[in-house]
């Protein structure tokens, strides 16, 4: 059975600037006001990061606007954000962090099948300038092979 989701937001700028290694699902700890911000697609994912800090997991400068009819409810914008999981995967997600020297990316918030607003949190290594080039190649090869290939099956 497929699960249903609906993204709100995707982080398009994690996939060119970092190579993901690996993905897992976390909860988020957000206010009555913020929850109804992000359902309206009023956030940013572009320059976010998570950290682990005391066995917890925080999100940092996620953009959140607040919300127009919350006056006094709203928080703020840039605060940080406590991501749920289970301990074990935190752990390990630490393990990996302090060895490896990877990062810790949100590439989408999005609502799963009972409405509640999750994390794609992805374990990332930075790319270089010559990384980036060299999936740029990739990426118009298999356009102009694209292209051939419809010019081929026309005629």
């Amino acid at each position: 059975m497929e699960k249903k989701s609906r993204d709100l937001v995707v982080n398009r700028k994690a996939r060119h600037d970092y190579h993901i290694l690996e993905t897992f699902e976390a909860g988020i700890a957000l206010t009555g006001t913020e929850v109804k911000s992000v359902r309206e697609g009023k956030c940013n994912l572009k320059d976010s990061f998570a950290r682990i800090e005391n066995g917890e997991i925080y999100l940092y400068n996620m953009h959140i606007s607040p919300y127009e009819k919350g006056n006094i409810f709203n928080k703020d914008p840039l605060r940080t954000r406590k991501l749920l999981m289970h301990k074990k995967q935190i752990n390990r997600l630490f393990g990996q962090v302090k060895e490896k020297g990877l990062t810790l990316i949100p590439l989408r918030l999005y609502l799963n099948e009972r409405g509640l607003v999750k994390v794609e949190l992805a374990l990332a290594k930075g790319k270089a300038l010559y990384d980036k080039r060299e999936d740029a190649k990739h990426r118009d090869a298999a356009r102009e092979i694209e292209k051939a290939f419809k010019e081929f099956n026309k005629a």
